[in-house]
């Protein structure tokens, strides 16, 4: 089994920043996160969840949501199995529970599509607040 946990949430003012970050440990059927591409989510009080930024296996494609572009960088260090999420310039709307997934895929550039079916396991999530 591959269990995420994510970190680093917590209450920012607008313009401020945070960085999250998704811990992987153990692995699904011998394979270790390495062969996983991590997508973050997030869902804000009575809104459906909605894909953010993912990120591949490698670490050189990645993909943003519109709403966050230009804002929120993703990356990966796989020496540490973690990938993280840099929120830049956080607005009152980016206020939600965050969650990051990982989709196994023997493919070490593609991204998955930033939807919930892509994605074969999920950290508890945590909450970011931004308000003043």
């Amino acid at each position: 089994q591959l269990q995420l946990v994510e970190s680093g949430g917590g209450l920012v003012q607008p313009g401020g920043s945070l960085r999250l970050s998704c811990a992987a440990s153990g692995s699904a059927s011998g394979l270790s996160a390495d062969y996983y591409a991590i997508g973050w989510f997030r869902q804000a009080p009575g809104k459906e969840r909605e894909g953010v930024s993912c990120i591949s296996r490698s670490g050189g494609s990645t993909n943003y949501a519109d709403s966050v572009k230009g804002r929120f960088t993703i990356s990966r260090d796989s020496a540490k199995n973690t990938v993280y999420l840099q929120m830049n310039s956080l607005k009152p709307e980016d206020t939600a529970v965050y969650y990051c997934a990982a989709d196994f895929t023997l493919s070490r550039s593609a991204t998955p599509p930033l939807v919930d079916r892509a994605y074969d396991y999920w950290g508890q999530g945590i909450q970011v607040t931004v308000s003043s």
